[in-house]
């Protein structure tokens, strides 16, 4: 129980000291929160002295001092009017230091994500990431922002209360100050407990998002399976959850604020006994109760306050803890100090190369392949062999587990990553097209192409045609995901990317997979141009696309089982004649 509770208090004392340091970065904004806090509660503990004295100058009917009741009426609208500007200019900083760290603290997410290796992105859900970086960061936000609106005044209120009251009536000052701690004690016994539930809310939060994420992703799969149902109950029993987690994170964080009214009231009333028997006593004015009174509802509202503000400090710091996971996972081995990969003109070497998503489920096993500069290499299988691993392995999304992958005699792993996948240019069966224009999604791969070399790229990635007919041509602004572009003009795209790069290696997986037959015959009449001269991959189902590759490797089971020519492999009559005669018999 102690090492659990150990464990707790380092993690929240270390995401506060992250804070903190975020926090940190704004001094300017900091102490002028600060200063005008300070001033508005030096304004505010000033009203109850003005209106006590205004009290004690109406001595009985025909006796009222009105010269002086006027001039304290005049500093109590000044005080008034004080008061409420610093809280303001107050409120003022304290956003801007909440948007601040806010904004700061979803660029070092967002920048993180980056760096992320690509088996993090593969084995994470994307909407639970995604909920890290906008759901949970604006409930950290809130959470600050009422943390420094709130808590700075009330600690400050509570000292210039416990001051005034002490000077005024130093014996039922110090029974409020010994008393009044009680609600302490009783918000940080709920708010501890409460942490663990705001923990689960945010994470629910996560499985929510992520599946309304899938859902929109594949509306029109589900829609056409007719899986609506099972969906909606899905996301019922999702919704239920976070329900659950939700209420029981603010049934509990709610018992805070009455437990310490209770207490605080009780306090009140303590007070006003006294002080009305220290006034029959003579030992005090009835505007000297009035101020002690003000004073003792001062001091304690910030009580009630600061254990609300610290319900929702829970809060946040539970959001703040899931982000700050993000930020702390490992980064892809950094590139520093390695080489750069210039010149590459196409050798590629696998040696005895093994490689497993998982220790206990090896997949590829003592995988060696030399290739020489503008050969064609296909690579066929079925599903599952491991033909994507290898190309993630040539790119270097994933580093080998043994052996090594090379590139003109340089072990991949000290080239650095940039300059690797400068040298390849990769056309996948899922396309990806970014928010911009058509012009700017063929310009990837060459930011500093002219006009006309992205209009020689898409004629010969045959788009120029559909393009020219879209409201602006090349200045179409595209949607996310390609907005209304069929499948098939959006890996046009995405080719003619790689006719504007012409990097000196190719990878082509499945690359014209939704493009109609037609238009095809005449993108692998373009890609037998650009592959002459350059080394390329090519990943096929339709192994009529790969008949004349200069060597096919056959996979199975993470292994090379064949590799040969066309002609060769059939002769054999092994596995490539069998996947070739079931395509064709």
């Amino acid at each position: 129980m102690t090492n659990r509770s150990s464990v707790k208090s380092t993690r929240l004392g270390g995401v506060l000291k992250r804070i903190l340091q975020l926090v940190g970065k704004y001094p300017l904004s900091l102490i002028g929160s600060l200063l005008f806090t300070a001033a508005a509660v030096a304004a505010t503990l000033l009203v109850p002295i003005f209106l006590g004295d205004s009290i004690d100058c109406i001595v009985e009917k025909n006796a009222v001092f009105w010269d002086e009741l006027k001039a304290l009426f005049v500093k109590t609208g000044i005080a008034v009017a004080a008061a409420a500007v610093s809280q303001w200019l107050a409120s003022l900083c304290n956003n801007r230091i909440s948007c601040n760290v806010v904004r700061d603290l979803r660029k070092i997410a967002f920048d993180k994500i980056g760096s992320l290796p690509l088996r993090y992105v593969d084995s994470h859900s994307h909407g639970d990431t995604v909920s890290r970086v906008v759901a949970d960061a604006e409930q950290f936000s809130d959470g600050l922002l009422m943390g420094f609106t709130q808590f700075v005044s009330g600690v400050l209120t509570i000292f210039g209360t416990v001051a005034l009251m002490l000077l005024t009536n130093w014996k039922i000052g110090l029974v409020v100050v010994l008393v009044s701690p009680a609600s302490l004690f009783v918000a940080r016994f709920v708010s501890t407990h409460t942490y663990k539930f705001f923990q689960e809310q945010a994470q629910r939060r996560g499985e929510q998002i992520s599946f309304v994420e899938e859902a929109i992703s594949g509306l029109k799969t589900t829609q056409a399976f007719s899986h609506e149902d099972e969906n909606q109950a899905m996301f019922d029993e999702i919704n239920a959850k976070l329900e659950k987690a939700a209420l029981k994170a603010t049934f509990y964080s709610s018992m805070t604020n009455p437990s310490t009214r209770f207490i605080n009231n009780l306090v009140y009333a303590l007070v006003a006994l006294l002080g009305a028997l220290s006034v029959i006593g003579g030992g005090f004015t009835v505007g000297g109760l009035t101020k002690f009174l003000s004073y003792a509802n001062q001091y304690t509202k910030p009580f009630n306050e600061i254990s609300g503000v610290i319900t929702e400090l829970k809060s946040a710091f539970a959001c703040a803890t899931r982000i700050f996971e993000l930020v702390d996972e490992t980064e892809e081995v950094s590139d520093e100090g390695r080489e750069e990969l210039t010149n590459a003109i196409g050798n590629v070497e696998l040696a005895s190369v093994d490689f497993s998503y998982s220790q206990d489920k090896p997949l590829i096993e003592d995988l060696s392949l030399t290739v020489k500069p503008g050969q064609r290499i296909a690579i066929v299988g079925r599903t599952g062999s491991g033909k994507t691993t290898l190309i993630n392995l040539l790119m270097r999304f994933y580093d080998v587990t043994g052996g090594a992958v090379k590139v003109e005699g340089k072990d991949v792993r000290t080239l650095t990553r940039r300059s690797l996948r400068k040298n390849y240019g990769m056309v996948l069966q899922e396309t990806w097209l970014k928010k911009g224009t058509v012009a700017e999604n063929i310009k990837m791969g060459k930011p500093d192409a002219s006009d006309e070399e992205v209009k020689a790229a898409a004629k010969a990635a045959h788009a120029h045609g559909f393009i020219k007919r879209m409201e602006s041509g090349y200045d179409t602004m595209l949607g996310e995901e390609g907005g209304n572009l069929s499948e098939g003009q959006k890996q046009l795209l995405c080719i003619a990317r790689i006719m504007l790069a012409l990097p000196s290696m190719l990878i082509l997986d499945e690359a014209t997979s939704s493009i109609d037959t037609r238009t095809e015959i005449k993108i692998s009449d373009a890609f037998t141009t650009l592959m002459r001269g350059r080394t390329s991959f090519v990943v096929a189902h339709r192994l009529s696309t790969i008949i004349h590759a200069d060597k096919i490797l056959v996979m199975k089971s993470g292994k090379v089982v064949e590799q040969g020519t066309h002609a060769e492999l059939l002769a054999k009559n092994g596995e490539y004649a069998q996947l070739y005669n079931g395509q064709f018999s």
